[in-house]
């Protein structure tokens, strides 16, 4: 598994966040391009009457149930691009907690304010975004505050315009490249004036035993035939 380098280990303790670029690549992003692209052509009638119906909102849209719908969206929770690095952080004790399959539609302002997603008290949570298509900027790429994850960093607060918040830089980036970041810190999607943004968001922490919820994923039980992947999610103390 892929250890992180000196300077990775350096950057993520002192700025929060680590960029993978080409962490997908050729056949392999190819194929998850088109599963993609698939399962939500397939639920955006069930989408579009949920916002008719005032269920849903329509400024982003999340697949329901990715893992049961294509093999490749389970392949990715523990992808040879990431999960050593996540596995080095967390100590071993990584816990897949769930994904976010997203699209992001242009709209005037972002789906999302700028927040921390936990607390420092909260075990370690890690999330890996990847961009299943280019994300420009201007189209809802991720913004982060490097630094902002450690303690008595800060105060931050919500500016009234996400390119306002002091500090943050944002990722611009190709098909493929993956954002590991700590969730102690403050991060957004910034405002999308351009085309749908395409990511997948997922969703790890440090293993505790009361956030591991096997009954979460035993419709994918069938694809965890290592001791390690059944305990990724939960599937095995």
């Amino acid at each position: 598994m892929t250890e992180p380098t000196e300077q990775q280990q350096r950057q993520w303790d002192e700025q929060g966040y680590l960029v993978l670029e080409e962490a997908i690549r050729g056949d392999e992003l190819g194929r998850l391009q088109q599963a993609f692209d698939y399962c939500a052509a397939a639920c955006k009638d069930d989408w579009l009457d949920g916002i008719a119906k005032g269920d849903s909102t329509a400024t982003y849209y999340d697949i329901p149930n990715p893992l049961e719908r294509d093999e490749i969206f389970i392949n990715l929770v523990d992808h040879k691009s990431w999960f050593g690095l996540l596995q080095h952080f967390t100590g071993g004790e990584t816990l897949f907690l769930g994904p976010q399959v997203r699209s992001v539609p242009p709209w005037p302002l972002s789906y999302t304010g700028w927040h921390p997603d936990v607390g420092p008290t909260n075990p370690l949570h890690i999330k890996v975004q990847i961009y299943v298509g280019d994300v420009a900027r201007g189209t809802g790429e991720f913004g982060f505050v490097p630094g902002s994850h450690k303690i008595g960093s800060g105060p931050y607060e919500r500016p009234q315009f996400q390119e306002s918040m002091p500090g943050h830089i944002t990722f611009p980036g190709k098909a493929g490249t993956a954002i590991m970041f700590n969730s102690y810190g403050w991060h957004t999607a910034m405002d999308n004036g351009g085309s749908v943004r395409k990511s997948i968001i997922l969703i790890y922490e440090k293993r505790t035993p009361e956030k591991i919820k096997p009954e979460a994923f035993t419709a994918i039980e069938q694809y965890c035939t290592s001791r390690e992947r059944r305990a990724l999610f939960g599937l095995e103390v």
